[in-house]
């Protein structure tokens, strides 16, 4: 009888104490990795600063073997820096943070640093088209009217170059449902 006692009790300590010590909270240290999934849209033509955006964890959160944020748990992130594109030299940029996670029920405030990307500028890009068209422009006005129409000419390219310029050079950044962006913790994080 003895044994047998022995034998349930193993039992039960595997079925049930086993997957509760698998999720039994834990401190998430400075400098941890937390992969999160969107779930919404947002791209830097439309996105507003502080803007709430929805998300889950991508993966599970391990911390001393322990599973300390489950796979799925529920995230707020936000808008923490954004700028649309500009016609001519403005780079778009689109940065988010993750602020809540939400546990077994629990909502715990999480400082990250902010997640994102800024498009590469493009001054020198401008800078060929505007040049490009100046230098156009004079030498066509050189052959038909000499120094005074190379100067029109060069006027009327630089006007030709940065309007190419202005019409090639918006790019936005979106982000679409199911980005996955990696947040790292400034602060420990208790959770229970």
């Amino acid at each position: 009888m003895n044994s047998r006692f022995r034998a349930v009790a193993s039992f039960l300590i595997v079925v049930f104490l086993v997957p509760a010590l698998s999720w039994a909270g834990g401190t998430i240290p400075v400098g941890m990795h937390i992969p999160v999934l969107t779930d919404q849209a947002v791209n830097s033509k439309d996105a507003k600063m502080g803007q709430t955006i929805s998300g889950s964890v991508a993966k599970d959160v391990i911390v001393g073997g322990r599973v300390v944020i489950p796979k799925g748990s529920e995230v707020k992130l936000s808008v923490s820096s954004v700028q649309a594109s500009g016609r001519l030299s403005t780079p778009a940029k689109l940065y988010l943070r993750l602020r809540v996670v939400t546990v077994k029920g629990k909502t715990y405030t999480v400082a990250t640093n902010s997640a994102g990307r800024t498009e590469k500028g493009k001054g020198k890009r401008d800078a060929g088209f505007i040049g490009g068209g100046a230098a156009g422009g004079a030498a066509i006005g050189a052959l038909a009217g000499g120094g005074k129409g190379a100067a029109i000419g060069a006027a009327a390219g630089a006007g030709a170059g940065t309007a190419g310029a202005a019409a090639t050079g918006k790019k936005d950044i979106e982000f679409p449902a199911e980005t996955r962006l990696v947040f790292t913790t400034r602060a420990d994080v208790v959770i229970k």
